[in-house]
């Protein structure tokens, strides 16, 4: 069990115990904290609180948060298509609707649990027994590239490299509207959301710089093709910066409107292209992943043709 004390800061006074707990310490969730609040495990000031209970400045919290349940990866025999792979690391083509890795509420048929079977468990010890050999994410409605370590001297090596913000990240998307430009840089920094722990948003909690660069590829009626690359890769970067413009990537009821899904089951967005130099060999490798079927399937009702498709890719800016 591990005990957390928080003092509320005059921003939050007024507000209430089961939504500040998680503004204040991002690892528990508001529905993990009514549960601590209904088993007697919060208390303010000393005394047992109910979860609607206000807050005022200074006020102390002390919670009992019980030890994690443990999960375990398993191997499991889902197929994964391999575009690259030696003995030091391969390329992934993840599927959309596919999570990353094990977690709560999603302890199995993830892409670790392929990767575990199809290397027979040979995958970097960095990130632990829950995330082997995994260097970077991508989300589960998101298609595409991911680079996968097998050993901990690649894993730290392509490390090194995001941190540097030397990978080549080129993602495809639709989204909704028309960009102010036909080619530009976002630039807002972004951080926890202070109102739902589970978004990021621009000038969240502990922001850090965001630098999105975009290039529209083909306009059609209420929609834009466009090309984004990252030169910083935050959570949920793209999905942030094209909202928080007000062009929200087509089919993204998190940062979009719920109401207004296009049709689509999750963001239209496929991380299409992965530059990176190989960590032990030192020579410049990149992959590209053709857009998806649920992806041209979109583009092909709303009059877009694979011909339409190639001929924009064709003039590169970025």
């Amino acid at each position: 069990m591990t005990l957390l004390s928080l003092t509320v800061p005059p921003e939050y006074a007024g507000l209430r115990l089961d939504k500040t707990i998680p503004l204040l310490n991002g690892e528990l969730s508001r529905s993990a904290v009514q549960r601590l609040i209904e088993s007697g495990g919060v208390t303010v000031n000393g005394s047992a609180p109910d979860k609607k209970k206000k807050l005022a400045d200074g006020d102390r919290i002390e919670i009992e948060v019980p030890d994690p349940e443990i999960l375990d990866a398993v191997p499991q025999n889902i197929p994964i298509e391999i575009v690259y792979e030696d003995d030091s690391l391969l390329v992934v083509n993840k599927p959309k609707g596919m999570v990353v890795h094990p977690a709560a509420g999603n302890p199995d048929g993830t892409l670790v649990n392929a990767l575990l079977y199809h290397c027979g468990g040979r995958l970097s010890s960095v990130n632990g027994i829950i995330r082997p050999g995994i260097v970077h994410r991508i989300d589960k409605d998101t298609s595409g590239l991911l680079i996968v370590a097998k050993t901990d001297e690649a894993h730290k090596g392509l490390s090194e490299q995001i941190k540097a913000h030397s990978f080549k990240r080129e993602y495809r998307a639709v989204v909704i509207g028309h960009m102010p430009q036909s080619s530009g840089t976002i630039e807002y920094p972004l951080g926890r959301s202070r109102n739902d722990r589970k978004k990021q948003a621009v000038n969240g909690l502990n922001p850090r710089d965001a630098i999105t660069h975009y290039e529209t590829l083909l306009s059609f009626e209420g929609f834009d093709y466009v090309r984004f690359t990252l030169e910083t890769g935050r959570t949920h970067q793209i999905r942030v910066h094209s909202a928080y413009i007000g062009h929200p990537v087509a089919g993204d009821a998190v940062y979009g409107d719920a109401r207004k899904t296009c049709g689509l089951s999750g963001q239209c967005l496929h991380a299409a292209v992965i530059g990176f130099v190989h960590p032990v060999s030192g020579k410049y490798l990149e992959y590209s992943a053709p857009l998806p079927p649920y992806f041209t399937e979109f583009l092909r009702k709303n009059g877009i043709t694979d011909t339409d498709i190639e001929n924009a890719e064709k003039h590169k800016k970025i």
